[in-house]
């Protein structure tokens, strides 16, 4: 396994990052202990979450990944010091009016629970899951200092954030002497390219800034269950990519990443996940697992080196300029 810098800080994490937004929803707590225990096995040493993950599973309030790792890391088979976990403040984990967004009261209750449900004392990297308009930056961004300033969390990182945003808010943390994001987490595969790469891609470069990606095969479609002519799955995830993925130019990406593919006996999920690690930008790439197969077969894309004539033919397929 690769190990890469997280931005410009000194922490290097696997180029595989493990998501775990499955597990408690489709994956059962033994199932995912088993694949967080392969996944370490194989080098991977990044595992992201959410505090609001699996909050509409069943009617419950969430948490319920966290849960899953907290036990996972309790059970002593992995030292703490050796992964670097990952999470976020956001989301709803509750009712109430302040049981959501990056109020300070918010994010200091809900670091708090988070801490208490992974069974640790510090968090690797928290992230802003998503932005709140109602809440002024400086107030999120000296929260975020705080936080690190109490050793409660050593790194902090931002998802979902459009590039004006994130320029702003590393102006303020600059300007208050705080605490800076060393990380975006953001929407980005071989189909999914313009929203990141039109100004969030030359920002995290000019910044020092890594970037986590997630839904690098596109929900599904980049693994090539999808193809022409194929009947769909009546399901809300599969309308979701028949709508978004399922046009002349999705088809002609999976059908370049067969083509490529070959000359590594890879997979199309494999490749796609090269693509996404070619960029010299990517710091990760996050996976999900809901198996030890599918596990298996999708950090296989980290091994694979494309070459530069290669993405290059990716590229074109795929061209939002």
């Amino acid at each position: 396994m690769e190990y890469r810098r997280l931005g410009r800080t000194g922490l290097k994490v696997s180029a595989i990052c493990l998501g775990t937004m499955q597990f408690g929803w489709t994956t059962d707590e033994p199932t995912a202990h088993a694949i967080m225990n392969r996944a370490f096995e194989a080098g991977c040493n990044f595992f992201d979450t959410a505090d609001i993950y699996s909050r509409w599973v069943d009617g419950n309030d969430g948490g319920v990944s966290e849960e899953i790792i907290g036990a996972w890391l309790a059970d002593g088979h992995v030292r703490r010091q050796d992964v670097v976990i990952a999470t976020k403040v956001r989301g709803p984990m509750g009712d109430g009016p302040n049981d959501q967004g990056l109020s300070r009261q918010h994010i200091l209750e809900s670091v708090a629970a988070s801490l208490d449900r992974l069974q640790t004392d510090y968090i690797d990297l928290y992230q802003v899951h998503f932005p709140d308009d109602e809440t002024p930056l400086e107030e999120t961004m000296t929260a975020l200092n705080d936080l690190v300033r109490a050793g409660m969390v050593r790194y902090i990182g931002c998802s979902n954030y459009p590039a004006w945003l994130l320029a702003k808010s590393l102006w303020i943390s600059d300007v208050k002497n705080l605490t800076r994001f060393d990380s975006l987490q953001p929407h980005y595969s071989l189909v999914y390219r313009a929203e990141f790469e039109r100004e969030l891609q030359p920002l995290c470069l000019d910044q020092g800034l890594g970037v986590i990606p997630y839904s690098p095969l596109a929900g599904g479609f980049l693994t090539g269950k999808y193809r022409r002519d194929t009947p769909m799955p009546d399901t809300p995830r599969a309308d979701g990519v028949r709508r978004r993925y399922m046009n002349e130019q999705g088809f002609s990406a999976v059908d370049k990443l067969e083509e490529i593919g070959r000359a590594y006996d890879a997979t199309i999920a494999q490749t796609a996940i090269a693509w996404v690690l070619a960029n010299t930008a990517v710091t990760a790439a996050i996976i999900g697992a809901n198996s030890l197969a599918q596990l298996e077969d999708t950090m296989k894309g980290a091994e694979i080196k494309l070459s530069d004539k290669e993405k290059a033919a990716l590229d074109k397929v795929t061209d939002w300029k």
